[in-house]
């Protein structure tokens, strides 16, 4: 009553139940005046659920709040096998789950503490990062860690960032409502949003260290106690309650019963009953008198001189026999319980299973390992996908099958929802086990493994491969490449948007670094366009936005170092650029696009080969209606394409249903494209090598 007091919630009556019930010990409170509950009978562990945090003479206790429906499935599999390890345990709870979400990065933290009973996790805010306009970039952050507080959260990185030990940012707001939270970072046009994210986790409470201390009362002794600990002494409490509740409601039952023996006999023999009552003098003599002549209890007597006139109906004596009966099989059910320990676990698990499906929720805080931890792929079915990436830098991953085989002409389906002005610009088919290189437009190479690119339906619009990848600023992505092993007989071979050529070992990219590495140096007005994986004997074909082409044997380029420039390809004409670069196969076709649609196959015989640096010959004829070339690809008869326009519409051919024709025609028209719509990319399905993966 010194406290303030608080409305309860509808879970809190759980914590209260059976009460009533001489289920729990009493002991005087603060004055003496009255008295109050030791403990709670507790009908889920709110220990664990709630959490708690307490400063006592030399020492404190910290255990975070957990999911009520983990620990519920915890308790219930002690009860189902006490032999339960930790290991086994924490396949239900998965570590603490704080109201305020955010994530938890590293399971053998959480390990470690459940199994001593002390440690430490890292808790991070959850966060993501938006591409803007002009090649700008924000941090929306939605969760922070638990017990941090948003305002001196948000005055803490204000105060970083005028005292200038916090780069990059140049606009902080609040954009919380009744819906969520919702903080505002935006970053300067030249700042690495990966490095001003990670400075906010170092320099702020974005990224905290939450001490787990699991110190309880055992037997009024503080003891540091294990997860396993924990839910054994919450069993043995439960336990008790469910004994002493039984005893509580046998001894009701019992007294109830006696009552109605007495009752019974009374109206066995209620004429002689009536006469002795009426030649009474008193209430005293009555009972007396029933009490010797008919072997009556004292309190069985007193409930005769006590019981109405219309007990005395037929109707009234039916239900005194009903309730007598029901009242001996009660008895004989709750004396079973109290004989039979098993049976007192069964009414634990049964009624603490009703408390999890009425009350329980979806667990908040997310769980990531760390990099040294477990490895995520032998999670993972191996199963081939498609990935797509936009010009803007949305990629995702979708099942192979989600496109379907069109015929010629088609107008396609909605691939994804791209933002405003935004595009498709390249199409990956691999497997969810390949490792993923990224090669950017400075050169630069990141690494990911497939399965680690978000799954999203068709028509979403992916994420954004900066929350991926620590990209710099205006940096994107210019090819993917699937590697399923590092062969030192395998090289990537390198084309940039000036005619550079460079052949380097696959296994130099064996190692990568988060911040990536450089693929090639490139001269500032130069970028790169495309990489290829080789066997170091292939026929390369590069091919121009202006319809030139060249083939030579990548022999004729030696292999380089991972920082080289490389050597000449093709010698360009003016404002001409490389726009794809290919590998020839024997007995295929070189496929060219251009951007309203049109396209052919040639046979690669009309294409001789050359010693690369010339100026190559014409592989399309390109006129007003057609537009630019905008990708050529090698394919065969039993290939199929994707093809993809600038408002996201992605159509699947097969190649045979593509006329072939000479090097110097037009083709014919491909994919029926809208006036303000263009052909932006093309991609290769290849199902016979990925059947082979």
């Amino acid at each position: 009553m010194r406290y303030t007091e608080a409305k309860m919630s509808k879970i809190t009556v759980e914590m209260l139940r059976d009460i009533g019930k001489n289920t729990i010990d009493y002991r005087p409170n603060f004055d003496e005046e009255l008295e109050e509950p030791i403990v709670l009978p507790s009908r889920f562990p709110n220990l664990l659920v709630n959490g708690t945090n307490g400063i006592a003479v030399g020492m404190a206790t910290s255990i975070p709040p957990h999911n009520l429906r983990e620990v519920i499935d915890a308790v219930v599999m002690l009860i189902d096998n006490p032999e339960a390890e930790l290991k086994d345990i924490m396949t239900k709870i998965k570590g603490p789950d704080f109201p305020t979400g955010a994530t938890i990065t590293g399971k053998e933290a959480i390990k470690e503490a459940y199994r001593t009973g002390r440690g430490k996790v890292k808790v991070r805010a959850k966060t993501t990062i938006e591409p803007m306009k002009n090649n700008k970039n924000r941090i929306i952050v939605t969760e922070i860690p638990y017990q941090v507080n948003k305002a001196r959260l948000i005055e803490k990185i204000a105060h970083l960032v005028r005292d200038k030990k916090l780069e990059g940012i140049s606009d902080l707001r609040d954009e919380s409502d009744r819906n969520g939270m919702r903080i505002v970072i935006e970053l300067k046009r030249d700042a690495n949003p990966n490095v001003v994210l990670n400075n906010l986790y170092k320099h702020t409470q974005m990224q905290d260290t939450y001490s787990l201390i699991m110190i309880a009362l055992v037997n009024d002794e503080p003891k540091v106690l294990t997860l396993k600990q924990i839910l054994n002494h919450y069993l043995e409490h439960q336990k008790d309650v469910i004994t002493r509740r039984t005893k509580y409601e046998l001894d009701k039952a019992e007294a109830r019963a006696h009552i109605l023996e007495g009752l019974k006999i009374a109206l066995d023999n209620i004429d002689e009953v009536i006469k002795l009552i009426r030649g009474s003098k008193n209430a005293p003599q009555a009972k007396e008198g029933l009490i010797s002549k008919f072997g009556l209890t004292e309190i069985q007597a007193q409930a005769i001189l006590d019981m109405r006139l219309q007990k005395l109906t037929g109707l009234e004596r039916d239900k005194i026999e009903q309730e007598y009966n029901d009242l001996i099989k009660e008895i004989n059910r709750l004396k079973e319980i109290l004989a039979n320990e098993r049976l007192i676990y069964k009414i634990v698990k049964d009624e603490i299973l009703e408390i999890r499906d009425k009350y329980g929720d979806d667990r908040r805080t997310e769980i990531k390992n760390s990099v040294d931890e477990i490895n995520i792929a032998d999670m993972i079915d191996e199963e081939n996908i498609v990935i797509t990436l936009t010009h803007f830098g949305y990629i995702k991953r979708l099942p192979e099958d989600t496109y379907k085989l069109q015929n010629r002409g088609g107008r396609g389906v909605t691939g994804l929802t791209t933002r405003d002005e935004d595009f498709v610009e390249d199409i990956i088919i691999t497997s969810t086990h390949d490792n993923l290189l990224f090669f950017t437009s400075k050169g630069k190479v990141y690494t990911l493994r497939a399965f680690e690119i978000p799954e999203a339906k068709r028509q979403a619009k992916g994420t954004a491969v900066v929350n991926l990848l620590q990209l710099e600023a205006g940096e994107t992505i210019k090819s993917i490449i699937p590697i399923k092993e590092f062969k030192e007989d395998n090289y990537l071979i390198f084309a940039t948007q000036n005619g550079l050529v460079k052949k380097t070992n696959v296994n130099q990219f064996e190692s990568i670094r988060k911040s990536g590495l450089i693929a090639i140096n490139l001269k500032e007005d130069d970028e790169l366009i495309s990489v290829k994986k080789t066997n170091g004997e292939s026929d390369i074909i590069v091919t121009t936005i202006f319809g030139m082409s060249i083939r030579f044997n990548e022999k004729d380029v030696r292999n380089m170092g991972r920082a080289a420039m490389g050597v000449k390809a093709i010698s360009l004409n003016r404002e001409d650029k490389v726009i794809s670069m290919n590998l020839v196969e024997e007995g295929t076709d070189l496929l060219v696009i251009s951007e309203k649609g049109f396209g052919k196959r040639t046979d690669l015989s009309e294409y001789r080969t050359q010693t690369r640096g010339g100026k190559g010959i014409k592989t399309y004829n390109i006129k007003p209606h057609t537009g630019d070339v905008v990708g050529a690809r090698v394919v065969n008869k039993e290939d199929e394409i994707m093809i993809i326009s600038y408002l996201g519409i992605i159509i699947r051919l097969k190649i045979a249903g593509i006329s072939q024709m000479g090097r110097t025609t037009q083709g014919v028209k491909i994919m029926k494209v809208d006036k303000d719509d263009r052909v932006v990319s093309i991609a290769k399905v290849m199902n016979e090598e990925i059947e082979e993966k």
